[in-house]
């Protein structure tokens, strides 16, 4: 009972407390001691409502950030898959547009050609068939109606070609324009361009004839093209005359060549 007093006589006097305080609240009594009391602790609450919210933006941008290059990564990785597709995809296009192209240029009734990709270049040209597919020494490798070379070497899964500026490549050879035909000897030479040997002075040659495979050789066709004729050279006291012969494209450009099997 001397306990439960206490309490009692604390409550009541909490109780008058709180109702002084609210009268003197109704009656405007308190409004110093709030405005004192809010003056002294507005900096406070301004400084910690102001480090909450630097707090919270440095929280959002570290989470933005990481989000944001994961989000990069992702889309990095997609870009590139797209992009590898898109090649594979040309790719195969232009292997299709060759294999179109190459039925219009030689009949295949009259010629058995086999599709190669070139697969590197160097002194030959590399491709990825071999005799596992039928290649043999001795062929030769086209390109529509153009000559790209021979092949010189096989293995199981490749071939080397050797093109016609190889410095051992010889072909016979002619041009033709309005005025008439030359014939001569292709040689292959050290750079891209070949020379046209063995070109009778009363022959008429021009700068830019195109000039084709004569076929004697017995594995190349006649009327292959071989290049195009970009200087002639002439002097009186020679027997012959000879002309510098450039390719018409860059084999680097092929996605495909063909070979003509026997």
């Amino acid at each position: 009972m001397d306990k439960a007093l206490p309490n009692v006589k604390l409550f009541l006097v909490l109780i008058f407390f709180s109702l002084v305080i609210f009268l003197m609240d109704t009656a405007n009594l308190l409004n110093f001691p709030k405005g004192l009391a809010f003056y002294i602790t507005n900096p406070i609450s301004f400084g910690i409502y102001n480090t909450n919210k630097s707090i919270s933006r440095q929280f959002y941008f570290i989470f933005g950030a990481r989000f944001a290059a994961q989000e990069n990564k992702a889309l990095k990785e997609q870009a590139g898959k797209l992009f590898s597709e898109n090649a594979n995809l040309r790719k195969k296009l232009a292997e299709t547009e060759a294999l179109v192209s190459q039925e219009k240029h030689l009949d295949p009734g009259t010629y058995n050609t086999l599709p190669a990709r070139p697969i590197g270049l160097g002194r030959y040209l590399k491709i990825d068939k071999g005799s596992n597919s039928g290649i043999k020494v001795g062929e030769a490798v086209v390109f529509e109606d153009n000559f790209i070379g021979k092949v010189v070497t096989v293995s199981p899964q490749a071939a080397n070609v050797q093109l016609v500026t190889d410095p051992d490549s010889k072909v016979a050879a002619f041009s033709q324009n309005k005025e008439g035909k030359a014939k001569g000897v292709l040689l292959g030479q050290f750079g891209t361009d070949v020379l046209l040997d063995k070109i009778l002075h009363e022959e008429k040659i021009e700068m830019g004839d195109l000039v084709y495979s004569e076929g004697t050789e017995g594995y190349l066709p006649r009327g292959l093209i071989l290049g195009k004729v970009t200087q002639v050279l002439e002097q009186e006291n020679e027997v012959f005359k000879q002309a510098k012969v450039a390719p018409i494209f860059d084999i680097s450009d092929l996605e495909l060549v063909f070979v003509i099997e026997e």
